[in-house]
């Protein structure tokens, strides 16, 4: 196939997915088109640094990063997304060098200097330096510490640098992005170069989900003050859903100019049947059973019936300020694979796929806790 892919759109959604159907069912063909998969993607890492390139020619072997990055950077989220499904690929093949590959971008990032302990969003993998100092919990940063802190509950809780790298990241992303606007909402600014820039992505959203799954391991007694915050970043988000016409949040939204949790720009008013709220409200409800997140997601499947339903499937809208809908005629892959998911395990007993046991991939494709006795990776790669 003499076709470009992306390297982290394929590990999410295909290796994850393969993965997870693997487990689910048992059937060997999946594992064994994972590490097929999980093979091909190998030449990406192919750099002076080992920072896999974004894209990669599948016949060629041939790789490179997004014209449009940052000085030829590599992207945070791109390459901090791996670490899950390459740590299963070494499981299940018995070969420690996917293992190696993810562990090595740990080292990488170890040396270098954080800005404030902050993790800029473009990382060149030729020099092994970042690009420009822009930092972000939404894209192009989000699911790099989403897998930080994963990495340590599917490792049974042994891995523990990762677990050092989630609570120091999250201690930074606290003092540097985290604020309340003058209506009281908790939001997360972008960092750009050490100027904040007060908006919030939709895929932001995911934290509040996040720092409540981490909540419980925090260090020196935080989970208090942890589950707060989390309770928090759920109840912005709401908001930016409560104050559209249609009650779907906008893809970015505002903190500035007398507007609070609101699109300010044309290009940033559409819904495009995003999780990451969905999926805030799927992790509160678990770890607080608090009837409003089951009422809030209530609202989301009302909306999503209401506006984004069409005669083939659902579709996106192009202004969530406005009556009636502007569809964009597209049903994107992670609605099925993500929003449904988290609205029905919102809607489950918590013992359909409970936290001890299995650990969703940033595509919300489950994957079983790898349990402290197989250890002979993590042995190998010491």
């Amino acid at each position: 196939m003499n076709a470009e892919i992306s390297v982290f759109e394929v590990n999410i959604r295909f290796v994850g997915g393969l993965l997870s159907a693997y487990y689910l069912s048992g059937k060997e063909v999946f594992r064994r088109k994972a590490v097929e998969l999980g093979e091909k993607l190998l030449p990406a890492f192919k750099t002076p640094t080992g920072i896999p390139w974004a894209l990669l020619n599948l016949k060629s072997g041939i790789g490179r990063n997004w014209p449009w990055a940052s000085g030829g950077s590599s992207i945070l989220a791109e390459y901090g997304t791996l670490h899950l499904e390459f740590m299963h690929l070494s499981e299940l093949s018995g070969r420690p060098d996917f293992a190696e590959k993810v562990m090595n971008i740990r080292k990488v990032l170890n040396r270098l200097d954080k800005p404030q302990g902050l993790y800029p969003n473009y990382l060149n993998p030729n020099s092994g330096q970042w690009g420009q100092h822009h930092v972000s919990v939404g894209g192009l940063g989000d699911s790099f510490y989403e897998y930080l802190l994963k990495a340590w509950l599917m490792s049974d809780k042994t891995d523990e640098e990762g677990k050092k790298l989630y609570y120091d990241a999250l201690q930074a992303i606290e003092k540097n992005l985290i604020r309340k606007s003058s209506g009281g909402l908790t939001y997360i600014a972008e960092w750009k170069g050490g100027l904040l820039e007060h908006k919030m992505g939709h895929l932001t959203c995911f934290a509040g989900g996040m720092i409540a799954l981490g909540a419980d391991g925090g260090p020196d007694d935080k989970t208090g003050h942890q589950m707060e915050l989390a309770a928090e970043i759920a109840r912005t988000c709401h908001e930016s859903y409560a104050r559209t016409s249609m009650k779907l949040g906008p893809e970015a939204f505002r903190f500035d100019g007398g507007v609070e949790a609101i699109a300010t720009r044309q290009n940033e008013k559409y819904f495009i049947l995003r999780p990451e709220v969905i999926e805030t409200y799927m992790y509160m409800w678990r770890f607080t059973h608090d009837p409003k997140y089951r009422q809030w997601g209530w609202e989301a499947v009302q909306a999503l019936e209401k506006y984004c339903r069409v005669e083939g499937g659902y579709s996106g809208v192009r202004d969530v300020y406005a009556n009636t809908p502007n569809h964009d005629d597209v049903q994107q892959s992670f609605y099925l694979a993500e929003t449904l998911k988290y609205l029905y395990l919102l809607f489950s007993d918590d013992d359909h796929l409970p936290f001890e046991h299995w650990v969703f991939n940033t595509e919300a494709h489950p994957l079983p806790v790898i349990k402290k006795q197989n250890v002979e990776i993590a042995n190998h790669l010491k």
